[in-house]
């Protein structure tokens, strides 16, 4: 009995490790089934979604120092404060600390999401203020032309966050954001055709608009220098049923048509990435030694030939393959980088160079900063010593002192010469006449 005990709680443990937790924050619980397709799709794929009003008193994020969750989903644009010990205070320490974040909101978001999307880099347009297009919109729209259709060109170009070959229009209503463009870590996923803007539609347009042409983004995301991730949508109803399943018509222009819009396309793969099921990498093993060696040495010669590997691998389908790219590149770097080459693929996910030591000794460090779009960043470092050679290391004669030896050598045989002949010649006397 004992161990069937045992044995059940192990199984728990490993399931509650391999599940992810995560909380799901919403303004009424009917959200569960006006946006079912997309929460279906996540528990398809193994989350354990957690739902709570967003304005419960008993909202935790944590307790005893560790968190409940490791993603957090915030469909709930009308509330104005949440509750318990959740604020924006709570939620940037969430992604502080590695946790990820997938929020949505619409024209109706109160301060609290503009204060979220501010901390995370995104900048809110005021309340009431939607996207308005008056030559992309759908022809199921209600008159303000605030259902625009977007073209699937206006994406990002990177598959591992959109995925691929999507090429079916896209609904939205809702408001839009500004990204800084000096901020390298936001990525505007979605943006608006050059015909849009952004403004209350009730109100007549005084003032030039919070954002205009295709500086107004629909879908921002972010990825923190601690790999955690940022989807930030200003549509709720792009992860809607209704969007899911709706015909696309555009009015006006290219005329888009389509039996169901890319909507839910885009926002699988949306969650995919944002939970770290897609483009994320890890460094499995680094050895390096010298050429003809097998040995690893943390202190190398100068001019030394030396051999570096790295195994790199990435998640894919839940499992850990083999990455394949052609952009690798490794630094050896003395404060200043001394060499920086493309690493040669090799099978199994292996990267290889092969390099001499510069002259110059000194401690150095192996770099690989692996930094593209789509992909957590890849950055692994080994210090080693390079030293001088030792005295027996170094050449008996050096070419280019040649001459010199030369003339060493010939001052030598002179002074013997001279020597000899100073030492062993004798004059001879003249002889006198009596003799």
């Amino acid at each position: 009995m004992r161990f069937f005990l045992i044995l059940g709680f192990l199984t728990y443990v490993v399931s509650a490790a391999t599940v992810q937790q995560t909380l799901v924050l919403v303004d009424n619980l009917s959200i569960r089934e006006t946006h079912s397709q997309f929460f279906k799709s996540l528990q398809d794929r193994g989350y354990s979604l957690t739902f709570k009003l967003a304005d419960d008193a008993n909202l935790v994020l944590s307790k005893y120092g560790e968190y409940l969750y490791k993603n957090l989903i915030v469909f709930a644009p009308s509330v104005l404060e949440f509750g318990g010990q959740v604020d924006s205070e709570a939620i940037t320490k969430f992604i502080d600390d590695g946790g990820n974040l997938l929020m949505a909101g619409n024209a109706a978001a109160g301060d609290v999401y503009r204060e979220i999307a501010s901390e995370c880099g995104f900048e809110m347009d005021e309340e009431s203020a939607a996207v308005i297009d008056h030559f992309n919109y759908d022809v199921s729209d209600d008159g303000d032309h605030t259902k625009i259709v977007v073209s699937p060109k206006n994406l990002i170009s990177s598959p591992m966050i959109v995925g691929e070959h999507n090429t079916q229009p896209i609904l939205f209503e809702g408001t839009g954001l500004i990204v800084d463009k000096d901020n390298s870590l936001v990525l505007p996923i979605l943006t608006a055709d050059s015909t849009a803007y952004s403004y209350n539609p009730k109100s007549q347009v005084k003032e030039y608009p919070h954002a205009v042409g295709r500086k107004t983004v629909l879908i921002a995301a972010l990825q923190a220098r601690n790999n955690a991730r940022i989807v930030f949508s200003g549509s709720l109803y792009f992860f809607s049923d209704e969007a899911f399943s709706s015909p696309v018509s555009k009015v006006h222009g290219d005329k888009l048509k389509s039996d169901l819009s890319g909507n839910k396309f885009l926002a699988i793969h949306l969650s995919q990435w944002a939970f770290g099921e897609r483009g994320r990498l890890r460094v499995r093993n680094v050895n390096h030694h010298r050429q003809g060696e097998k040995v690893s040495s943390n202190t190398y010669t100068i001019m030394d030939t030396v051999v570096y590997r790295i195994e790199i691998e990435e998640l894919k389908n839940g499992k850990w393959q083999p990455f394949e790219a052609k952009d690798v590149q490794l630094e050896f770097v003395r404060i200043d980088p001394f060499i920086r080459t493309t690493l040669q693929k090799q099978p199994n996910g292996v990267y290889e160079a092969i390099f001499k030591v510069p002259d110059v000794w000194g401690v150095y460090q192996f770099k690989v900063d692996y930094d593209r779009i789509g992909y957590t960043r890849l950055y692994h470092t080994t210090q080693v010593s390079v030293r001088p050679l030792q005295h027996t290391q170094y050449e008996r004669f050096i070419p280019s002192a040649y001459p010199y030896y030369v003339s060493a050598f010939s001052m030598m045989i002179g002074v013997f010469l001279f020597s000899f002949v100073f030492l062993y010649y004798k004059e001879e006397t003249p002889k006198t006449k009596s003799e």
